[in-house]
């Protein structure tokens, strides 16, 4: 029996760490950690700062390379393809590691359950005929990072919220009937398809990490800020995960 626990240690602040988190952490025996190659180094870096700041001498931490997901434009099919490699990855890095079973804790960006596909992963392995538990450990979201940092609320009063992705955003548009838009996973400023007018938008880059990036303001002269300062530090870091919040301003009758 292979015992799963899937631990959400927010943006990679310690200090956004819960103790659930870091009492999963040191119950485990095996603690993976994936590598993402080099232009990405300082994401492993940070999950290894974290082992070493709060396990004691139990559990071991392995590294092994993540697989890189394929470019093509069947973007479905190419996640699916991706996933699977990865559950394949996870697969013998628990054969090799705790082959007589044993506790596994895998440590996931932000929390396991939103724009995350570990669980959808380790589904995979049962599928496949694996014997394991599941259990997930909830951590701090970058939406939660974002909107405690520039100190504003997710929603409007009586008005609902849609999380979406750059990609939807790009080829749907702004749904009716949703005043505000958390937009996560854009690959590049999907708000350039919007009618600016009476948007506002708060943008955030590396929450929680030294580099922390924030800009906010009307979308008409935010998005090109944003837009120039996105190229600069994904020039400058090799990468960049940022998330961002707009609202539409309420009109008289709406």
């Amino acid at each position: 029996m292979i015992a799963i626990t899937l631990i959400g240690i927010g943006t990679g602040n310690l200090d956004h760490l819960t103790a659930q988190a870091v009492g999963a952490m040191n119950a485990a025996d095996l603690i993976l950690l994936p590598r993402k190659g080099s232009a990405k180094s300082d994401l492993i870096d940070l999950r290894r700062s974290i082992c070493a700041a709060v396990l004691s001498d139990g559990p071991r931490v392995v590294e092994f390379d993540l697989p890189v997901r394929d470019g093509r434009d069947d973007y479905l099919g190419a996640v699916h393809d991706w996933h699977d490699a990865i559950a394949a990855a996870w697969a013998r890095e628990i054969a090799t590691h705790l082959p007589e079973g044993g506790r596994l804790a895998l440590l996931v960006w932000g929390d396991p359950s939103l724009y995350d596909s570990s669980l959808r992963i380790a589904d995979r392995l049962r599928a496949g005929g694996m014997d394991l538990t599941l259990r997930v450990v909830p951590g701090i979201t970058s939406l939660q990072a974002l909107t405690a940092a520039h100190a504003i609320a997710l929603n409007a009063l009586a008005d609902p919220v849609l999380i979406t992705t750059g990609r939807q955003l790009r080829d749907r548009g702004w749904p009716d009937g949703v005043g505000t838009l958390a937009v996560m996973l854009d690959s590049g400023c999907a708000f350039d398809v919007l009618d600016p007018a009476g948007v506002h938008i708060w943008w955030g880059a590396y929450l929680g990490m030294a580099h922390e990036a924030l800009v906010d303001g009307p979308l008409a002269t935010a998005a090109p800020r944003i837009a120039a300062l996105r190229r600069e530090l994904r020039a400058r870091h090799g990468w960049i995960m940022d998330i961002y919040l707009m609202r539409k301003e309420m009109r008289d009758g709406e």
